[in-house]
């Protein structure tokens, strides 16, 4: 019994009949539900039912999904049939899995496998269309390149000079501190020029660009993956990687040694501005530099710089046209992107400072 409706059980004809009387209503159904009744019930008695709407048929019929239903006026008959037809086409869905800690291994494990293989087909996708375009030019889209190319660039400029000249300064006050125990503070240029060309310049540059266009690119290729334009261009014949993918990878190719070459300058004059302070003379910051920098430092810096725009695009890329259906699609691309844009410069400096001193670079 609840306010507004009463659910009786009778026993007629051999079995059992579900008599509701009153107004069945979402408030009613969540009284009655957790005093459903236990025994099967055939039919439903609906002759004293005033009104039912979604909820309480839904109540109904988790009672009986199959009951018959007898007497009851025309709407309150065509709610509970609406209602199971709906059900029935949709079932509500069953509980989780239990947890099994094996199961669970296997299926990231096997996760873990298909996104690689995805990656893969991406690189080799990726690798085929800029062959194809180098025997024909005009498949890719130069407007698109100068646009991104913009983007990436242009517009990073006043960021990527703040941090540089941040880092610059960071550096040099830190590193003076040890080095005046020993009076050795005219080395500061050498140690702040040396780690910003060759290490510091391009990593921080790459993570700007991880983070401010590697995410931007998984955004924007993402939307075009949720609403289908992406399925759209490849139905009408259309090259998507060529023309949604290839240009951003030239553009961050070319911007990022770009960027890295304005993050050294940016770090040396914050660098300079520090040695001035602590009494060094513009003079005597250029003798350090010269006599220790040389041009492969900054040949070597600009060359993972364009290495690391290069991966940054193609993860932003892959990250973007490997989005789901769901509203979650764009941000879990986006994600990442910025989180394996990341992990990926930092792995590949690993990789070139090994490299380098192998070679003895």
């Amino acid at each position: 019994m609840a306010a507004g409706a009463d659910a009786r059980i009778e026993a007629r004809d051999g079995g059992a009949v579900l008599a509701v009387s009153g107004r069945l209503d979402t408030a009613t159904a969540a009284r009655l539900w957790p005093r459903a009744p236990d025994p099967a019930v055939t039919a439903f008695d609906l002759a004293g039912l005033e009104s039912v709407d979604s909820a309480g048929a839904v109540l109904l019929l988790a009672i009986a999904p199959e009951a018959e239903l007898r007497g009851g006026s025309e709407p309150v008959r065509a709610v509970i049939e609406r209602t199971r037809k709906a059900l029935a086409a949709a079932p509500p869905p069953g509980p989780p899995p239990p947890y099994h800690p094996i199961s669970s291994i296997g299926r990231a494990t096997v996760g873990r496998l298909r996104d690689m293989q995805a990656g893969i087909g991406f690189l080799g996708e990726a690798i085929v269309t800029t062959l194809r375009v180098l025997t024909k030019p005009r498949l890719l889209r130069w407007s698109d390149v100068l646009r991104h190319l913009d983007e990436v660039g242009t517009r990073a400029f006043p960021l990527t000079l703040l941090l540089g000249f941040l880092i610059g300064v960071i550096l040099a006050y830190q590193s003076s501190i040890p080095l005046r125990r020993f009076g050795a503070e005219v080395f500061v240029p050498n140690l702040v020029g040396i780690s910003l060309l060759r290490e510091l310049g391009p990593l921080l540059a790459g993570v700007v660009l991880a983070g401010r266009t590697g995410s931007a690119f998984a955004a924007e290729l993402g939307t075009m993956t949720v609403n289908e334009e992406v399925d759209a261009l490849k139905v009408m014949g259309i090259d998507a990687t060529a023309m949604l993918v290839l240009p951003r990878l030239v553009a961050a190719t070319i911007s990022m040694p770009v960027l890295a070459l304005l993050m050294n300058l940016a770090g040396l004059a914050g660098m300079t501005l520090i040695m001035g302070t602590l009494g060094y003379p513009w003079a005597a910051v250029e003798s350090q530099l010269q006599q220790w920098l040389t041009l492969k430092d900054l040949v070597g810096g600009l060359f993972k710089a364009a290495c690391f725009g290069l991966v940054i695009a193609g993860i932003g890329c892959r990250a973007g046209l490997s989005a789901g259906r769901g509203p979650r699609a764009v941000g879990d691309a986006a994600t990442a992107a910025v989180v394996g844009g990341i992990v990926a410069i930092v792995a590949m400096d690993g990789v070139f400072a090994v490299l380098f001193f192998r070679l003895g670079i």
